[in-house]
């Protein structure tokens, strides 16, 4: 902690000496811990050396989220590596329960946010969704990005660890079907969007955190929101009225959340390989 602390000074110029450190629950991934320092108070994630590329990009990720100046994320002091560790050093922001207009502002924060474009689809980068690598190599087509940096190199990990998804093949070859009239803007992500990464500060603003930033379909987004809840009605309302979805996003968000359970079902097992095979079944009978 002390030679975090270190860190800290020399990124933020002000003398930085370590007060206490807590341990902080609710990540699967990192162990993540509250850092009080004569500076202030810190967020502070940890792991293994290995990850200190993916606290690289999410460093970058979250700098570049914060400079559309549309929705709050912790801002990033430093990351690096000592004594076996990695780490990624953020603005501590204290949670509290979302206000009756909460969801409604994250919403049209959202839709602000989305509305930041880059040139082509992908990042200047790699990083990470959960603990899996995401390829982010560029592309000018979102269908062929999609199709083979989201969905097929899931299927190849699947493959690898002796799991496979019958149709899968048919259903990378037909992916252009469900963009008939619509071509996706290449909108800045979080890419990770689920109710587990947005709070709401005690003022009640929301704050979303631990992005998998890429520039993508906006839908993506929006979709992920749906998979495990968090989200009422309010949020999507907003959202719709700042800028509305096209027509087809209710079987793209199968197509978009496909790429979800299946990266579930490399980390994790159980019952998302079941899942996965239904959406797929759904996906190339649609129509």
């Amino acid at each position: 902690m002390r030679a975090i602390c270190q860190a800290i000074e020399e990124a933020s110029g002000e003398g930085t000496e370590f007060r206490s450190a807590s341990p902080i629950s609710g990540g699967c991934i990192n162990n993540a811990l509250r850092l009080e320092t004569s500076s202030g108070t810190y967020f502070v994630k940890k792991n293994h050396p290995s990850f200190l590329a993916a606290f690289e990009a999410e460093s970058i990720a979250l700098a570049q989220i914060a400079e559309t100046q549309t929705i709050r994320v912790p801002l990033p002091i430093c990351y690096g590596s000592n004594e076996g560790d990695s780490y990624l050093v953020l603005e501590y922001i204290g949670m509290s329960s979302p206000r009756p207009n909460s969801q409604a502002e994250a919403g049209q924060r959202l839709a602000a946010m989305h509305r930041n474009c880059g040139e082509a689809f992908g990042w200047n980068k790699d990083n990470t969704i959960g603990a899996t690598r995401q390829p982010n190599l560029y592309s000018n087509s979102w269908i062929e990005f999609y199709r083979d940096h989201r969905l097929q190199f899931q299927f190849e990990l699947a493959a690898q660890g002796g799991q496979t998804f019958h149709n899968a093949e048919i259903l990378l070859e037909r992916i252009g079907d469900f963009f008939e009239g619509y071509q996706p803007e290449p909108s800045i992500l979080h890419g990770d969007l689920w109710g587990g990464n947005i709070g709401y500060t005690q003022e009640g603003e929301p704050v979303i955190f631990d992005p998998a930033t890429y520039y993508g379909d906006r839908e993506t987004d929006l979709a992920f929101t749906e998979m495990f809840g968090g989200f009422g009605p309010d949020f999507y309302n907003a959202y719709e009225s700042t800028w509305p979805r096209h027509s087809g996003h209710e079987i793209r968000k199968t197509l978009y959340n496909l790429y979800h359970y299946l990266n579930h079902q490399n980390l994790f097992g159980g019952g998302y390989a079941n899942t996965a095979q239904s959406m797929i079944n759904q996906l190339i009978s649609w129509r």
